[in-house]
């Protein structure tokens, strides 16, 4: 079924065309109107072309008004100010267009879907837990990839971990040193991350271990057996860790090609570099030098030892994309300090010539209201530790409200409340602005918060069991009758999900969508208190009862994108 606003558009383009014939005009754009005074939605479309039709607005959109072509979508068209158009839609359209809307699948054929749609998120570093500082890459990345996947995209989700490097030179002289056998069966990463931290105060008074562990890396490197197998040990258990924060946050990987995956490319990178002229040798390292227009600092491919860069393995990544998949397009996320690297990296891969679209989505940092984490300080929060957090709080809250529910239904509703709220904390802000982590604003019921749409959901189910119960058949074979002006805002608003949707793909930000979730939920909420459901005559009840199922199927819908569960009883 056609997207609303494609429905009104090719409306309006048959008349244009009756009009103008097949003259050259800028495209016909359908906007949600700001104010239900000037109709549902707007077009100004007779401002835009009055100069290549040659008339003035006014008179152009008088003509548009005088001669729309007959249809069973729009009541009325009015001309305002220098020549809006404002467009009222037909009740009956408009609820069976919601009906439909649940029955069949929208049709995003329009859209540029061919090929892959690559996504790479999340990426931590092997033997390190994940912490605060990995949530936003994490659940932004996991959003951008729902929202494409519903468009109808075939999504690859990537979890580029960093798995290669000088680190495992010094993991492997610290765990034959210093590992404690028992601390690590019991946590494996947690004892991997004090060997490191441990090999670092050694190194200080003894530097010769710096030595050592370049001797091991080199030897991992060259495929020695034993430390080869520690290696993959290493990997194993941070992933069997990762894995149970990722299920807990209900994230989901494609593909895990790390770091180490691309190690062997990277030699013939560097050559194709130097051949095509595009890397010289400065100083006996290999050097992008760019042209001085596109203000980038030179970009190191290859140091003087020969060891390769984050640049190299990213150029590496790229050529193995390209060679390996139908690329529609790249997207990476990464938090804002990061943007100088892509744009040197993206800007070598298109020296190559290699004609990949990517895009890189950064976000910025979160902090606590006095100040950035840090290690140093003793402030980072794991991400384990935020989402136990979350889960106490939400806890406190269920067992405070509902102290008769059982045990087993006070953890899950706590879980699925407590992650909820923390990822939606996270998605509800513009991702381009730093974060100020506050508790009691990410668990709060009230204002633009995920227990808040959980809630108005939770009721509305409350709402379809009660009408159940009285033996009334809420389903869509029934008729959908909008009357009240709160009715009629309701659906308006529902029937623009699609359009909130393209719109956050379109701008790779997942807040659209949780802006549409809480305008949604109180535009539910005004029209419950407003127009009552239960204890109506039979038309009216069913009638609202089904406008409010179809209400709570869209924050369903919504929230899921944004990889936040429902419940059907708080």
């Amino acid at each position: 079924m056609l997207i609303i606003d494609k429905e009104i558009s090719s409306l309006f383009e048959q008349t244009i065309k009756n009009l103008y014939g097949d003259k050259e005009l800028k495209q016909i754009e359908i906007t949600i109107a700001t104010n239900e005074k000037f109709g549902d939605f707007q077009t100004n479309f007779a401002m835009m072309n009055s100069k290549l039709i040659g008339n003035n607005p006014r008179a152009i959109a008088q003509a548009i008004v005088n001669n729309f072509v007959e249809n069973d979508v729009i009541e009325k068209l009015e001309i305002a100010g220098p020549g809006f158009i404002n467009i009222f839609l037909k009740n009956d359209y408009l609820g069976n267009l919601l009906k439909k809307s649940r029955k069949e699948a929208y049709d995003y054929s329009f859209l540029n879907r061919k090929g892959d749609v690559i996504i790479d998120f999340s990426s931590p570093n092997i033997a390190k837990r994940m912490h605060i500082g990995h949530l936003r890459s994490t659940i932004i990345g996991d959003a951008i990839a729902r929202v494409y996947r519903f468009l109808g995209y075939h999504v690859v989700a990537d979890n580029h971990i960093g798995d290669w490097g000088t680190q495992f030179g010094k993991l492997i002289i610290g765990y034959r040193k210093w590992l404690d056998k028992e601390a690590y069966n019991e946590n494996p990463i947690e004892e991997l991350e004090r060997v490191y931290v441990q090999f670092s105060k050694e190194s200080e008074e003894h530097p010769e271990l710096e030595e050592e562990a370049r001797q091991e890396l080199k030897k991992l490197q060259d495929g020695d057996a034993e430390n080869f197998a520690l290696w993959k040990e290493f990997i194993k258990v941070s992933m069997d860790e990762y894995a149970k924060l990722y299920g807990r946050l209900d994230v989901h990987f494609d593909t895990f090609y790390g770091e180490s995956f691309y190690h062997n490319m990277m030699q013939s990178v560097v050559e194709e570099l130097v051949e095509k002229n595009i890397a010289v040798e400065d100083d006996g390292a290999k050097v992008v030098f760019f042209p001085e227009e596109d203000n980038l600092f030179p970009c190191i491919v290859q140091k003087k030892d020969g060891a390769f860069l984050y640049s190299t393995s990213d150029i590496a990544t790229v050529k193995f994309r390209k060679d390996n998949y139908d690329i529609n397009k790249i997207i990476y996320l990464t938090d804002e300090r990061q943007q100088d690297h892509f744009k040197q990296f993206f800007k070598i891969t298109d020296m190559l010539g290699w004609n990949v679209p990517k895009y890189h989505i950064w976000f910025g940092i979160m902090r606590f209201e006095d100040g950035v984490f840090s290690t140093r300080k003793g402030n980072v929060i794991r991400l384990e530790q935020l989402l136990d957090e979350g889960k106490k709080r939400a806890y406190d809250i269920v067992n405070e409200k509902n102290p008769n529910l059982s045990e087993e239904e006070k953890q899950n509703i706590s879980e699925v409340v407590g992650v909820g709220a923390i990822k939606y904390a996270d998605l509800s802000q513009n991702r381009q602005s730093p974060i100020i982590f506050e508790w009691n604003k990410i668990l709060s019921f009230e204002g633009n918060t995920a227990p808040y749409l959980q809630y108005s959901y939770a009721r509305i189910q409350s709402i379809l069991r009660k009408a159940d119960e009285e033996g009334k058949v809420i389903d869509y074979s029934k008729e959908l009758v909008i009357e009240d002006k709160l009715e009629k805002a309701l659906a308006n608003h529902i029937a623009t999900f699609p359009m909130a949707v393209i719109k956050a793909a379109d701008t790779f930000k997942p807040n659209i969508i949780a802006d549409y979730l809480f305008e949604l939920a109180k535009k539910f909420n005004s029209f419950y208190n407003n127009c009552p459901i239960l204890n109506q005559d039979d038309e009216t009840l069913v009638s609202r009862a089904l406008l409010a199922k179809i209400a709570g199927d869209t924050i369903k819908d919504g929230l899921s994108l944004l990889g936040i569960e429902t419940l059907d009883r708080m």
